[in-house]
């Protein structure tokens, strides 16, 4: 539903997106991850035709963006970070406007804009001024005009941008409930919102696309182990005797024991710290796999946390 090949933008000596291609499949929920400055938002105007790339190109549903612009807006709800919304209007006067600018006919609005209200969990609000609501249903009332007119894409960039963690919670189930009906791309730089809401996992870093993945099989990946270990003893010698294992990548001791990062097999590796533990005389209590996290992932592959060689090329950057 959307394809993406060898997308470049450039802000003059700014590379802000490097030679991206990648595609979401029709009903799926995809997630673009990364850092600030990654890239995500340039990509995102591109997407919905408010920014020309400098080179590349651009399907939803088929239609070519950059040749036919007005028909792939058509196909498209976006959802800004900074939704631009009319503070006077009521809810619902908002979101009949926003229909009548995507000409929804007259006979179908009203009852259009009532389902809408609804999904979205605006109902009770319908007559009251946007200023007047929280930002919890102002975010609400962004992803609603999205959805006004019923495309079959939703971009939707940082949607959960601001929101204290209840807000965040509906509007993660709200988009979940999505899945397999509509085509989502949701931004974010927020991990946990990506790998509970998302099917695919997009991750940008500096421009460049370097992770295009199901979330299941990133979560699933062995690369990058952890285990979790605790024991009675002393504290300061059974660590050193834990940072002398071959294979272990890093030993950060917790409140109750210490988190230990594997290089290599974690079947080979696991025996090894149980017979340091046991050898600089402490009595194994815990020892289970944590396995990697999706924020273990985005840290190693954008380099964040020193395994990977991070560019630095003046002409090269990104946009927030």
């Amino acid at each position: 539903m959307i394809e993406v090949r060898k997308l470049t933008r450039r802000y003059g000596d700014v590379l802000a997106l490097d030679d991206v291609s990648f595609h979401v499949a029709r009903g799926e929920v995809a997630g673009f991850l990364g850092p600030n400055g990654a890239g995500k938002s340039t990509c995102m105007k591109i997407l919905t035709g408010s920014l020309a790339p400098n080179r590349g190109e651009i399907r939803l549903g088929g239609i070519d963006v950059l040749a036919d612009p007005l028909a792939a807006r058509r196909l498209v709800g976006f959802m800004p970070e900074n939704v631009p919304l009319y503070r006077e209007d009521t809810v619902r006067r908002f979101l009949e406007f926003v229909a009548d600018l995507k000409h929804v006919p007259r006979g179908d609005r009203s009852a259009h804009v009532e389902s809408i209200m609804d999904r979205c969990g605006l109902t009770t609000m319908a007559d009251r001024p946007v200023g007047h609501l929280s930002k919890g249903f102002r975010q609400r009332a962004g992803l609603a005009q999205a959805l006004v007119g019923d495309p079959p894409v939703l971009i939707l960039d940082e949607p959960s941008s601001g929101l204290d963690p209840h807000q965040i919670v509906g509007i993660r189930e709200l988009i979940r409930s999505f899945q397999g009906e509509k085509t989502v791309l949701l931004s974010s730089h927020i991990l946990a919102e990506v790998g509970q809401v998302c099917e695919r996992v997009l991750i940008l870093d500096e421009g460049r696309l370097v992770c295009e993945e199901s979330a299941e099989n990133l979560a699933g990946d062995e690369d990058g182990a952890v285990v979790l270990l605790s024991w009675d003893g002393n504290r300061e010698q059974v660590h050193q005797a834990l940072n002398e294992v071959v294979g272990q990548d890093a030993v950060r001791l917790t409140d109750d024991g210490a988190e230990i990062s594997i290089a290599g097999s974690p079947v080979e590796i696991k025996p090894k710290l149980v017979e340091s533990v046991l050898r600089a005389g402490g009595r194994l209590q815990k020892l289970e796999d944590r396995g990697p996290t999706l924020e273990d992932l985005f840290l190693r592959l954008t380099g964040a946390d020193g395994s990977a060689t991070r560019r630095r090329d003046t002409d090269e950057g990104a946009d927030s």
